[in-house]
């Protein structure tokens, strides 16, 4: 479908003066011909592999945004879940794989590489739990690097004994990471029903149904839909705010099908999906917080701010399906909270809480993101959190995740900059109870009845 001259015009303002954007192209590899029995040779044919295919990255993006006028931020690569990849090895240490993956990034000049990760929500493999063993070092170690886990899904129910081991991994990333804030646990992200196509770190990675080679972009707008919203009559009705966000969502949509298709042209692969997920970012007026409030609520965390999420996510996807066929990822809205200053504004206020942000995360696209609390919270504490949105997308039959950061020697109400996109994070109250016994108990939660759906 060709772009009408109004499109374009249209285009030209969300970029110049609503902070449109393609948040990401992220190249995916396929990983699966470099595995070897051999550790170091796997490692080799890692570096080689992604070097090879994603040499150009960098260089299209560029020229696409310099030819279109478009900026594109982030350039990404994520790749076959490393633990798929070092099993051929036996090896008890995976480290040397995120060794590889962080050099090559750093060659071809990415800001993030996704993909050290593993499926593991009925069991683990030998590999698997080497995989769980290496993540701290691996993060501690690379810049680069990100890491994924699916715990659980609604099929399988969710591994409660890797949700306990994934607690001790954040803790122990926190610790081999305290000069930086704990910053090693913002590159690790834990999911229930994850998807294979995802082009947002921390989770991006690519499943084993993907080609040799795709790109799947992310397209981000809150400025645009805020500001469309800013310009609605404050008396029209919720039908109309609807309305209005899925025509902006549609216009977005059309921006990142654009992006990724030249992309793959120019790289010679294959275009794979637009997510179309509001994104925010700490700039002033890109905010997903901003939105709720224009959409009715006083406060980001008051009353009906879950509704209004619920209402956003929703407009968002019926705009982008109805721009492409291609729509896929996650896509909706993102509620990272040290990514918006909306979002930590509502925090430093005191109308987010902790609660609240698992309420919100029932109908937005993914789950618990971004989220500081105490250094020294403990274990059970953690695994009670990641249970309960697990528990929520498992039931809810929908991709939910947790990025949760113990920052060392940070208490409640303090705060922590790790600057750049990562933002500012002001350290959350998790309570003083915790799950000690549900903590010991491990095994698996089960399936619920409407997994059966065969």
């Amino acid at each position: 479908m060709p772009f009408t001259d109004q499109e374009i015009l249209e285009t030209l303002r969300m970029v110049e003066l609503e902070t449109l954007d393609v948040r990401t192209t992220t190249l995916g590899i396929d990983l699966f011909d470099c595995a070897d029995p051999d550790l170091e040779s796997t490692a080799e044919k890692i570096y080689t592999k992604v070097v090879h295919h994603a040499r150009n990255l960098v260089e299209v993006a560029d020229s696409i945004a310099a030819d279109y006028g478009i900026p594109i931020v982030n350039k990404r690569i994520a790749v076959t879940p490393i633990s798929m990849i070092g099993a051929a090895s036996g090896s008890s240490d995976l480290v040397p794989l995120a060794r590889a993956l962080d050099a090559a990034a750093k060659e071809v000049g990415v800001d993030f590489i996704g993909g050290f990760s593993a499926y593991v929500h009925k069991g683990f493999t030998r590999a698997d739990d080497a995989l769980f063993n290496s993540i701290p070092q691996a993060l501690a170690e690379t810049d680069h690097v990100c890491a994924s886990l699916s715990l659980g899904t609604t099929r399988a129910g969710i591994n409660m004994d890797a949700v306990v081991r994934f607690s001790g991994m954040v803790l122990e990333s926190a610790r081999l990471t305290a000069d930086r804030g704990g910053l090693g646990c913002a590159k690790l992200v834990c999911f229930m029903n994850p998807v294979e196509d995802n082009p947002f770190v921390a989770g991006a990675h690519i499943g084993i149904g993907e080609p040799e080679t795709v790109i799947n972009v992310g397209v981000s707008g809150p400025g645009v839909v805020r500001s469309a919203l800013a310009r609605l009559d404050p008396d029209a009705d919720l039908l109309a705010v609807s309305e209005t966000i899925k025509r902006t969502a549609f216009k977005v949509t059309r921006v990142g099908e654009l992006v990724g298709r030249e992309a793959a042209r120019r790289l010679g692969t294959m275009f794979g999906i637009v997510d179309v997920s509001l994104a925010p970012t700490p700039a002033e007026g890109d905010s997903v917080s901003d939105i709720l409030e224009l959409i009715g609520v006083d406060r980001t965390g008051a009353p009906g701010t879950t509704a209004a999420v619920a209402l956003l996510t929703d407009a968002v996807k019926k705009g982008g399906a109805m721009a492409s066929s291609s729509v896929g990822g996650l896509s909706g809205a993102f509620i990272p909270v040290s990514e918006d200053q909306g979002m930590i504004n509502a925090v430093r206020d005191g109308s987010l809480s902790l609660a609240k942000l698992e309420a919100m995360t029932t109908v937005c696209s993914v789950g618990l993101d971004m989220v500081a609390v105490p250094g020294d919270t403990p274990a059970d504490v953690l695994t009670g959190i990641v249970a309960d949105e697990m528990a929520i997308g498992m039931v809810n039959n929908k991709t939910t995740a947790v990025r949760i950061i113990p920052v060392p020697g940070k208490g409640p109400g303090e705060t922590v900059e790790w600057g750049g996109l990562l933002g500012t994070a002001i350290v959350q109250d998790p309570g003083r109870f915790g799950a000690k016994v549900l903590h010991n108990r491990g095994g698996r939660i089960p399936a619920p009845i409407q997994s059966y759906r065969n």
